[in-house]
């Protein structure tokens, strides 16, 4: 009877350590080994190689996306993004979890700050950060931001709108604006405010102090 135990859990942990193997984030990771030189050198064959990658990570959830960063020290940044998409946060996490040791690569899951400090152009608008004043106030526990904009028209919403989330990204990194951002809403930079308007180079210290603020109550 114990024999026949000992042999079912033997079973069970091989068919576990199977299952782990062919997980879709095990498939990836192999893929990517296999093509590791070419994805690190992408710029000989850059079309190519996105298509690929960018077909491997659609495999594990439709939203994922990436990003790859310069070649520093020999070593370059591989960034996993849900393309700003909540529900795909969790492959984001598993994805980069399950990745092995790659000493040429730093895995970074969702695209990091990287700070707005040019301007930023998208469907015909270009907006540079001098252009942009904000307010911000509590939103449940997270914070709601009211951003000013030099130029802007309600008549062209949509196109500021998608423009502004480009300029979060960058400025909070994606994690934060989907986390800790509430409420956005655009007015025009002339328009009135009962708060005190603060330049858009304050964003970042005034979400996190206000997030830090609320989490201590």
């Amino acid at each position: 009877m114990a024999q026949a135990i000992i042999t079912t859990l033997v079973t069970i942990s091989l068919l576990s350590c199977s299952h782990n193997q062919d997980s879709k984030e095990a498939a990836f990771w192999r893929w990517f080994q296999a093509n590791e030189s070419r994805l690190f050198d992408f710029e000989k064959d850059r079309e190519k190689v996105f298509d690929e990658l960018q077909t491997q990570l659609h495999r594990i959830h439709p939203n994922l996306t990436f990003e790859f960063g310069p070649k520093q020290d020999g070593k370059r940044d591989f960034v996993i993004s849900a393309d700003g998409i909540r529900n795909a946060f969790p492959a984001v996490i598993d994805l980069a979890n399950a990745a092995p040791l790659l000493p040429r690569w730093t895995i970074t899951k969702f695209r990091p700050r990287r700070g707005f400090q040019s301007s930023v152009t998208l469907n015909g608008l270009r907006i540079s950060p001098e252009q942009v004043e904000f307010t911000i106030e509590p939103d449940g526990d997270k914070a709601g931001i009211t951003l000013f904009i030099e130029g802007y028209s309600r008549s062209e919403h949509e196109k500021y709108a998608a423009l502004v989330f480009l300029m979060l990204d960058q400025t909070l990194g994606e994690y934060d604006v989907e986390t800790k951002v509430g409420f956005i809403e655009l007015k025009s930079r002339s328009t009135k405010s009962n708060s005190a308007k603060r330049p858009f180079s304050a964003l970042v210290q005034s979400i996190d102090r206000l997030i830090k603020s609320d989490s201590k109550q």
